[in-house]
């Protein structure tokens, strides 16, 4: 699993596989399959994967407005998600597939539990969200993105100004309440989340990739969720999540990234 978090080693193979399907009308239909099964196997092997519908509800733009930050919701019914322990995101054609490997913890609660971020979409690809069980059964679902060039995009900031801000979180611990009533938290991160693909428009050069590597979020001293990400999130990264906890109490976050900094922040109580 790890290799693909990464994936810049290599990123030129699965880059090269890429391509779209087109009917008559000249509309893409699909991606590549080729893609997925690579992936597939090095991330999950031989095991059977289910068909999630019913189960994974994933939303995003059919047509993306800005490939960099692309707008993802995943929900899973309650009932249902109280069984999900994992849940891993992965974007097909982008360099580094895997977006990230959610995994829950006491916090999460067994509502309705729904997951939003953001992130970058290199082309036209199927997005997936692979819901792991405790009894080790896989489902999935998938959509189609239209969208190019979101891990070559270039940074909202130069590296000196992002610099400053590097690592500052505002985290809300009432965001909102899910469909069934559940508490809706969300944590903002400064963070460049570099790519290693997107070249400075000053120097001409490619710094090298930097990315939040690790993420836990934890509330009344529970987990709500741990995260394994790669350069697929996008800059700033932003997520929105159900909880089961109160909002009155103290939220509490750390964030390494590939470069080994470490990074915390807290709610204040009483503020949102």
């Amino acid at each position: 699993m790890r290799k693909i978090v990464g994936g810049i080693l290599g990123a030129t193979a699965i880059f090269a596989l890429g391509f779209s399907a087109f009917a008559d009308d000249g509309s893409v239909t699909v991606s590549n399959p080729a893609a997925w099964d690579g992936i597939r196997k090095e991330a999950f092997g031989t095991r059977d994967i289910l068909d999630g519908s019913g189960k994974i509800s994933l939303e995003a733009p059919k047509r993306a407005e800005d490939a960099a930050t692309v707008p993802i919701t995943i929900r899973l019914p309650a009932g249902f998600a109280g069984e999900v322990k994992t849940l891993t995101v992965v974007i097909d054609q982008n360099p580094a597939p895997l977006v990230g490997t959610f995994k829950f913890g006491e916090a999460a609660g067994s509502g309705e539990r729904e997951l939003a971020t953001r992130v970058r979409v290199d082309q036209y690809s199927d997005i997936r969200a692979i819901a792991e069980t405790a009894d080790g059964k896989l489902y999935m679902t998938t959509v189609f993105v239209k969208a190019s060039g979101g891990c070559s995009a270039p940074a909202s900031k130069d590296a000196e100004e992002a610099a400053k801000t590097m690592g500052k979180m505002h985290i809300k611990t009432a965001a909102g309440k899910a469909n069934d009533g559940s508490e809706l938290a969300q944590v903002m991160l400064k963070h460049p989340n570099t790519s290693g693909m997107a070249m400075d428009q000053l120097t001409h050069a490619y710094p090298p990739a930097r990315f939040i590597q690790k993420l836990s979020v934890t509330t009344g001293g529970k987990i709500v969720f741990t995260m394994e990400g790669g350069i697929s999130i996008s800059e700033n990264p932003n997520f929105r999540f159900t909880y089961k906890g109160n909002p009155a109490d103290v939220m509490d976050v750390t964030a390494e990234d590939s470069a080994g900094t470490q990074f915390t922040g807290h709610s204040t109580p009483g503020q949102s």
